[in-house]
């Protein structure tokens, strides 16, 4: 950071025990202080693991993607009698929020989908790599994978600790584009076990697991 002392420093004792001319060189030197420092703090305030408000939404635009969704997102606001709504998992409804369903994303999930459309848009196309994105923007406690039905379909699946209302509402809404072109998600499907893999046949591991290990999957 840029400081007065960069410049006074400079100045010769012959002149530097002069009050007046310090404190003109000071006044003078104070722009360049403020423009440096502008300057420097410029790649943090528009780095998108710090940015916020209209320089988070500027990051957006660069990569293409807005913090206004197209369609209302219903089920997401916070309710202590609705399972999956409660605490760390619904969205507070805002002062400013209409009461049929989400239109504005808040920062924090607005980076979320910042960061999807990153991958997206270096996406090769494969479902392995699909699977990494979504991995990377997901809790490290959210196990996802996809299931392959074989007929230009598949499912997002979610084992371990199912995501928060908004992030599936998202996932859901297809605003997080990683599926092949013409190619569609029939369901997204979560555990109904925080911690547990999905309940399958022929494999166990912490994705899928059969009796006593894997849990129900449900559409999300």
């Amino acid at each position: 950071m840029a400081q007065i002392s960069d410049y006074t420093d400079l100045v010769t004792s012959e002149h530097a025990d002069k009050p007046k001319f310090m404190a003109t060189i000071e006044a003078l030197t104070s722009c360049f202080v403020d423009l440096r420092n502008f300057q420097q703090s410029v790649p943090e305030a528009f780095d998108l693991d710090d940015a916020v408000g209209v320089q988070l939404d500027a990051v957006g635009l660069w990569v293409g993607i807005g913090r206004q969704v197209a369609t209302p997102l219903t089920g997401v606001y916070f309710s202590l009698d609705v399972s999956g709504l409660g605490f760390d998992q619904g969205v507070w409804q805002g002062p400013f929020d209409p009461s049929t369903g989400l239109t504005t994303l808040d920062d924090e999930t607005y980076r979320m989908l910042i960061r999807a459309r990153i991958g997206a848009n270096h996406w090769d196309g494969t479902a392995e790599t699909s699977v990494a994105i979504l991995r990377s923007i997901f809790d490290t406690s959210s196990r996802v994978f996809i299931q392959d039905h074989d007929d230009m379909s598949i499912s997002i699946c979610i084992a371990g600790s199912p995501p928060n209302a908004l992030s599936l509402a998202l996932l859901k809404g297809g605003y997080i584009p990683l599926k092949p072109e013409t190619v569609r998600v029939n369901t997204v499907v979560v555990t109904t076990l925080t911690g547990a893999p999905l309940f399958g046949f022929d494999m166990d591991n912490d994705l899928v697991a059969g009796f006593e290990t894997g849990a129900w999957g449900v559409p999300a």
